[in-house]
């Protein structure tokens, strides 16, 4: 996969753009505008996209200070757009085209729209008992077409497209298990992470945002998906970490590390998050993880 130095995000309440350089990235220029409320409106099925002149427009203002100069971008998409699953398979053809075939053929019963209407990324992991595991990001292809096209409308080119929370998984540990519990606007996503494994992903939508939530609300969703990787991997997670929930950080940790029972922090205390340069590390506390898991991951 090509990696760009430069990556865009489109989220539900922003628009943001980074260039990154050298090997532990550093932050060349950043550029984040609001968005208003219902201008995109995340979903796996329906239209993202509902006021495009108004996301077009605070792409103007990103690119005005941080420049696309022609080359490709890295675009990064909300959480709900990008249906992600792990799925065990006896064995999966090398040839790209057998591969996909098959992958296809799997999802049909799995994906609220037709699969051979979706763009299919993939990659091999080794889970539970050594068994052959492949985690596949799934998207309308008419969706991630809207992304893009307001994207190429100011001149950007999109070389690769990625969910927001999949961009920032390099930021977790790699020993052990994290769970990473993220919330983008409404969307929150639970992740857990052992190692390099993808063990569990989950999206799912809330009735409200970080200002309004209660904690019960999001530990209603966090705790089937702790249940199932005890159950599978016969072991709990090792530690936590929050990112997206802002000035009530401290009462979801709190809630959270009293129920499981283990450490709870930030994204930004995570051991690759400790590893970025100095430069991004005020991008982790102001929700642009994304941005920043990218540059660690390969962006620069």
């Amino acid at each position: 996969m090509p990696h760009p130095s430069l990556v865009v995000e489109i989220a539900e309440d922003h628009v943001a753009a980074a260039r990154w350089s050298g090997a532990r990235g550093h932050l060349d220029s950043l550029a984040v505008e609001p968005l208003p409320a219902g201008a995109v409106v995340p979903s796996p099925i329906e239209s993202n996209l509902a006021d495009t002149g108004v996301v077009a427009a605070a792409l103007r203002r990103v690119f005005g200070r941080v420049p696309h100069r022609g080359g490709p971008l890295a675009l990064l998409i909300p959480d709900l757009a990008v249906r992600v699953f792990i799925s065990v398979f006896e064995t999966l053809p090398r040839r790209n085209d057998e591969a996909l075939a098959l992958l296809r053929f799997r999802l049909k019963k799995s994906v609220p729209f037709d699969v051979e209407e979706a763009s299919v990324s993939w990659v091999r992991q080794t889970g539970r008992d050594d068994k052959l595991e492949v985690v596949q990001a799934v998207a309308r292809c008419s969706i991630v077409r809207e992304y893009e096209d307001v994207v190429r409308a100011q001149g950007g080119r999109p070389g690769v497209v990625m969910s927001s929370t999949l961009a920032a998984l390099p930021l977790l540990e790699e020993r052990g298990a994290t769970l990473l519990v993220r919330l983008a606007g409404r969307t929150l996503t639970t992740v857990i992470l052992r190692g390099a494994v993808v063990c569990v992903y989950r999206s799912t939508e809330l009735p409200s945002d970080a200002a309004r939530l209660e904690p019960q609300a999001v530990l209603d969703e966090v705790f089937p998906a702790v249940a199932y990787y005890q159950d599978t991997w016969s072991t709990t997670v090792d530690r936590a970490r929050l990112a997206g929930f802002g000035a009530r950080d401290d009462a979801f940790r709190s809630a959270l590390g009293a129920e499981l029972k283990v450490v709870v922090g930030a994204i930004a205390d995570a051991e690759g998050a400790l590893d970025v340069d100095a430069s991004a590390q005020d991008l982790l506390r102001r929700g642009l993880d994304s941005l920043v898991g990218w540059a660690i991951g390969g962006g620069s």
